[in-house]
């Protein structure tokens, strides 16, 4: 039998093999269906397959996109759903793997390949391959539904929906570029702001310690003004001289420093003597006999001290100090009470003595004596040689001088207080987190609002955020700023690129807001996305007084501007 006749059926069943492996690979790059360029490498073999991740398992090119999962990885269907089932965790393990080919049962393709001419090359999951529904979204030439299940047809609509998604990622470009300049602006301002706030510590540091040397040179001014003050002799309201109170308690201040020096006098005094007997017995009951040359040079001494004469205070000394400690009254020391009763009784001064004696005067005389008494008595309390007359509360009045030196000396204080203060809220300004690059030192303080349903609402930079009724009313704190905080997020953006997108993102945490009623206080989590202005895209209250707010900002925009996109569209 000729086993190369054509019409033999082991010549068509050899023939059939290779025909069913071409139909596996795409028309136009030879790659099998679903397979993308960068995995294409992989495919190359004209005799067999190697399975991607276990390299040691091959089949033939015939099993591949045979709708059947054959590689533990499911590398061998790249163009159909067969392997979609496979997942790190899949508790189906293909039937005649090693131990060494079961470690490693995940998808080594990422998906299912659509070229996309006209748009920009994508894949789509497994499991959405023939699955019966357009996926445009992914795979705009309707590739992945090749089978055309249920009748199912996906014309190629990449051409209209690349020109809008270049027409809009145009107007995105042009937006980030916007955003990012302003960004750079930002961060240059905040540069700026930081080295203001460096310079301002340097001369608050500078400045505290020329207040530090006022201060002291004020207070000691202060203090000799206070000396001085105590040294005029003036009246009191009481009549008595100042000048003799104070006389009266230095004496008596004096007085009870000497009683103390008197008994510790006696106190040592009687010590001495208590140490004289131990060696007056020392030196009666010696023996002679004993050659203890120390104790001999001791009692030697104590021979030379007692045969000196002894020059302490005798009798009459103790008698003169006794007089000395009794106390003022009339029959020793001062009669402070006497002194006092007669200052009481000289009611009329020198002044007022001629104040009376201008009465016998003619009234032209006298009204020349009393401008030149009332300038002369103006001259001496100007000079704090006199005091001031009594207020109607019998209060007399510090010296100008006095009153001067106090004021200098609080000015000087409250001077360097508001720099030590100003120097505190600078350095701990210096310290505080204001995100990378210090960006938001450039925003602190700014205000962004939006109107959402019946409220306008603002965020204030590290302040707190607001609502307040567009019709009326008063507003509502709905927290203060408390810290930055990061945190995953998968929001859509708008067909304008406005939302916070998908991805990790910079949150700004506001609490203890105005309280609720029968509810908690207010909070606010406001989460940044990058957008050219700065707008508040979306505010919603995710429980009770708990609000969250999307914005868009410049200053979380990448400063390096639009990346390129990595794939070049296959027009």
């Amino acid at each position: 039998m000729n086993m190369l006749n054509p019409s033999n059926s082991l010549w068509c069943l050899f023939t059939a093999i290779p025909i069913f492996a071409a139909e596996t690979r795409s028309s136009e790059s030879g790659r099998p269906r679903g397979v993308g360029p960068e995995f294409a490498k992989y495919y190359k073999s004209p005799s067999d397959f190697a399975c991607i991740s276990n390299p040691s398992q091959r089949i033939s090119l015939s099993q591949i996109n045979d709708d059947y999962c054959d590689c533990p990885d499911g590398s061998d269907e790249p163009g159909t759903a067969a392997c979609s089932y496979i997942a790190p965790y899949t508790p189906e393990i293909p039937i005649g793997l090693s131990v060494d080919q079961r470690k490693n049962i995940t998808l080594s393709l990422p998906g299912f390949y659509c070229k996309n001419k006209g748009h920009i090359p994508s894949y789509t999951p497994f499991t959405r391959v023939n699955d019966g529904r357009c996926d445009y979204d992914t795979c705009c030439d309707g590739s992945d539904e090749w089978q055309g299940v249920g009748g199912v047809s996906c014309p190629d609509k990449c051409k209209e929906i690349g020109k809008e998604w270049r027409r809009k990622d145009e107007l995105r470009k042009k937006a980030m570029g916007q955003a990012t300049k302003k960004k750079r602006e930002m961060i240059a301002e905040a540069s700026k702001l930081r080295q203001e706030l460096i310079t301002k510590i340097s001369t608050l540091q500078t400045e505290i310690e020329s207040r530090e040397r006022k201060v002291q040179e004020a207070e000691k001014e202060l203090e000799a003004a206070e000396k001085q003050e105590k040294l005029r002799v003036v009246k009191a309201p009481t009549g008595k001289s100042v000048l003799s109170s104070l006389a009266k308690e230095r004496v008596e201040e004096l007085r009870a420093w000497l009683t103390d020096v008197r008994q510790q006098r006696d106190s040592q005094r009687a010590r001495v003597e208590e140490l004289e007997g131990i060696l007056k017995s020392i030196k009666t009951d010696y023996n002679p006999n004993f050659n203890d040359q120390a104790v001999k040079k001791g009692l030697d001494a104590w021979d030379n001290y007692a045969a000196k004469e002894s020059e302490g205070w005798g009798a009459a000394e103790d008698r003169d100090l006794d007089e000395i400690l009794k106390e003022d009254g009339a029959d020793s020391g001062i009669n402070w009470a006497e002194w006092e009763a007669s200052e009481s009784k000289e009611t009329e001064s020198d002044v007022d003595s001629l104040y009376q004696l201008s009465a016998y005067l003619p009234a032209s005389v006298r009204i020349w004596i009393q401008e030149q008494i009332a300038s002369l008595r103006a001259l001496l309390v100007e000079n704090g040689m006199l005091a001031p007359k009594p207020s109607s509360d019998g209060t007399v009045p510090e010296s100008p001088e006095l009153t001067a030196a106090k004021n200098a000396a609080n000015s000087a204080r409250n001077d360097l207080s508001s720099s030590q203060n100003s120097l505190r809220d600078s350095q701990n300004d210096l310290e505080k987190d204001y995100g990378l690059d210090d960006i938001f030192r450039a925003l602190k303080g700014q205000c962004v609002s939006g109107d959402v349903g019946e409220y306008t609402y603002s965020h204030c930079y590290m302040d707190r955020t607001k609502q307040k009724p567009k019709h009326g009313g008063g507003e509502t704190n709905m927290g203060n700023f408390v810290r930055f905080d990061r945190e995953f997020v998968d929001e859509e953006e708008d067909a304008e690129g406005k939302g916070i997108g998908s991805g990790e993102r910079i949150i700004m945490r506001y609490e203890n807001g105005q309280g609720c009623w029968n509810g908690p206080s207010r909070s606010t989590k406001v989460i940044l996305g990058c957008g050219p202005e700065e707008e508040i895209w979306k505010v919603s209250e995710t429980e009770k007084c708990v609000y969250e707010i999307h914005q868009g900002t410049a200053a979380v925009c990448d400063t390096q501007g639009v990346k390129k996109k990595e794939t070049k569209d296959e027009l």
